[in-house]
């Protein structure tokens, strides 16, 4: 029999506080999803996330606070990948698109949650309910000022009710858009740029008219002196 000491077994790499809410965050979302709000469970969370149930409620308070945290998280989220989505764009147009499709290419990504929020109103506390008219407030915000690019010439008032018509009009198209997996996000983002061409269509700037002179290649000579 040998003396020889047996190895220790590796020891598990700590988590950061940063990296474990992450994780706490990433798994609420998904058992949010699949479960909805009231049939949601701490003691599943916890469990799948690996941590004790007290370890969860010292990072989030409640199941309320856990919610209102996946909420916020989504807000950021989403408002940084619409504005990177928008920055490469080089025409008004070609903003309201990217817009669109990053707003539609995240709801996809996230649309499990997305659908119990909008269809589970019990999950709706007040603090719930003020993180997602928060993510409304900046959404609505970041539309304004694509549309008041987009039609230069609409008044103050048509941009706001406009922007107003949008947001309702995406989240249905979003729910929607859940329900039809042969729905990609770029199908929905076009209906909707199609919609706002539609409806804003007398603000638009018309495009420059084609020029009345004949292509160089079409005119006739100098005469011959």
């Amino acid at each position: 029999m040998s003396g020889a000491t047996p190895p220790h077994p590796p020891r598990r790499k700590r988590m950061s506080r940063a990296a474990r809410e992450r994780q706490m965050l990433d798994v609420a979302e998904q058992v949010f999803g699949e479960r909805g709000y009231q049939a949601t469970s701490m003691d599943e969370i916890a469990e799948r996330c690996g941590v004790s149930k007290p370890m969860l409620y010292e990072y989030f308070g409640s199941k309320d606070g856990l919610l209102v945290a996946c909420v916020s998280r989504s807000k950021a989220e989403l408002l940084d990948v619409t504005q990177k989505a928008m920055a490469g764009a080089t025409t008004p147009e070609d903003i309201l698109w990217r817009g669109m499709v990053a707003y539609f290419t995240f709801i996809d990504s996230h649309s499990k949650s997305f659908a119990m929020l909008l269809r589970e109103p019990t999950a709706e506390t007040p603090e719930t309910a003020e993180a997602i008219e928060a993510t409304r407030r900046q959404q609505s915000t970041l539309i304004a000022g694509v549309l008041a690019t987009f039609a230069p010439t609409a008044p103050a008032d048509v941009i706001e009710a406009y922007t107003q018509i949008i947001m309702g009009a995406s989240e249905r198209m979003a729910l929607w858009q859940t329900s039809r997996p042969d729905v990609s996000a770029e199908d929905a983002a076009r209906y909707m740029t199609d919609f706002c061409r539609q409806g804003l269509s007398p603000y638009l700037t018309p495009p420059p008219p084609p020029s009345s002179a004949p292509p160089p290649s079409a005119q006739a000579p100098p005469a011959r002196r």
